[in-house]
């Protein structure tokens, strides 16, 4: 039996790595899926690779009029929306002394702001709507703990936990279950930017942070996207529906709570 079927799901930054996995196992538990995605040509070859149960939306999540203007593409596509996955983020890195506003303030817009709003562009819908829904925020190990080279990026990442938290508790009683995923280092694409972003400040060979980071995880090594995917069909289910405001680790390990 399909977990999805009949629901309608809205995953932003879709159309590659960990979103393009979500909606790939949406697709096969019966959803439809909106790959939302500022790479509008990007989304639309994901979308249609997808077939048939999946559209492509332009969505930039630091601009408010996007927002919006996508999830009304998203309700005139499919007439609701059941799911959301706030998946859109950014990484950067730097030493305390070296952090630049500019860097700061895009990647808190795109991490923060863009959960936050695209969040709450969505629940305003499902509260009309009034049949509930399931909004997963992605968190990472990163807002568990601070890094000394990664302080922006794990301050967005615990700013999401907390507004997972906050959320969840105020949206509930309208029956919408606001939950998040929170992985360890998970393999591709990003993973190279993130590996010269420690060979410039840890004096590493390319290829050496990520080789070590993999090595470090108890499973025994770095997650793939598909690692993620039960977890996100879980929280989007109805077996998901006493579970409110919470942050599940998937990470192999690496940090318990």
């Amino acid at each position: 039996m399909m977990q999805l079927a009949g629901k309608t799901a809205l995953i932003t930054g879709a159309a590659r790595g960990i979103g393009r996995a979500f909606a790939e196992a949406y697709v096969r538990e019966g959803a439809s899926v909106a790959i939302a995605d500022i790479d509008m040509a990007r989304a639309t070859t994901t979308a249609a690779e997808l077939g048939g149960s999946a559209v492509a939306v332009q969505m930039d999540v630091t601009d408010q009029a996007s927002i919006d203007a996508g999830v009304s593409a998203v309700i005139d596509a499919f007439g609701h929306i059941d799911i959301l996955i706030n998946n859109a983020a950014i990484f950067t890195a730097a030493p305390i002394v070296e952090i630049e506003r500019a860097a700061y303030q895009k990647v808190f817009d795109i991490n923060v702001s863009g959960t936050l709003f695209t969040l709450q562009a969505v629940a305003k819908h499902m509260v009309e709507r009034g049949q509930g829904g399931k909004i997963i925020n992605m968190a990472s190990q990163a807002g568990r703990r601070g890094e000394p080279l990664v302080a922006v990026y794990c301050a967005t990442k615990a700013a999401v936990i907390s507004l997972t938290q906050s959320a969840g508790l105020d949206l509930i009683k309208h029956g919408i279950n606001v939950n998040a995923i929170s992985p360890g280092v998970v393999d591709g694409e990003h993973w190279d930017g993130v590996d010269a972003f420690f060979a410039r400040y840890e004096n590493k060979e390319p290829g050496q942070k990520k080789r070590e980071v993999g090595e470090g995880v108890p499973f025994g090594r770095m997650g793939r996207p598909e690692d993620l995917t039960g977890m996100a069909v879980f929280l989007a289910s109805d077996a998901a529906d006493y579970v409110v405001a919470q942050t599940y680790n998937v990470d192999g390990g690496q940090w318990m709570s």
